[in-house]
């Protein structure tokens, strides 16, 4: 799974190059600081969770799943007669840009294409808000001889 999140977090900050940070996600949003330990706009990968079954006694197959989550520093205020509202959208066009780069993309041999499965949008102290998705895949693993 390790390869997984290395090559996850390389094709993000490849395809996205406005970010300020793609790391592996470790609770760094969830960090009880007065101050974030990230820079926005920063996409965080990570929670990955694989149910396995066996296979020909020498293989197993698993269907995986993992999370991201874009989250931005929300600045500006959006309010209707804020002559910013137009900041909603770009929020969301980000997020969807995430789905683009992501939605179909197979990061290794033995695994399938990756599909999005949910997706949903949450703030949190300090104006952030956060775009979250969540992706499976099915993966097969040999055993080393």
């Amino acid at each position: 799974m390790e390869q997984l999140l290395v090559q996850i977090i390389q094709h993000i900050a490849e395809s996205m190059p406005g970010l300020s940070l793609v790391d592996e996600d470790y609770g760094q949003l969830e960090a009880q600081e007065d101050t974030y330990p990230v820079t926005f706009p920063c996409v965080l990968v990570g929670n990955t969770d694989t149910d396995w079954e066996e296979r020909n006694g020498a293989s197993q197959r698993g269907n995986s799943s993992f999370t991201v989550r874009l989250a931005i520093n929300c600045y500006d205020d959006t309010y209707a007669t804020s002559g910013t509202v137009e900041k909603i959208a770009e929020r969301q066009q980000l997020a969807h840009d995430m789905f683009k780069i992501l939605h179909h993309y197979k990061p290794l041999p033995r695994m399938s294409q990756l599909v999005r499965v949910k997706s949903r949008g949450y703030s949190i102290n300090g104006g952030i808000k956060v775009y979250e998705q969540i992706y499976t895949f099915r993966q097969s693993e040999e055993e080393q001889q």
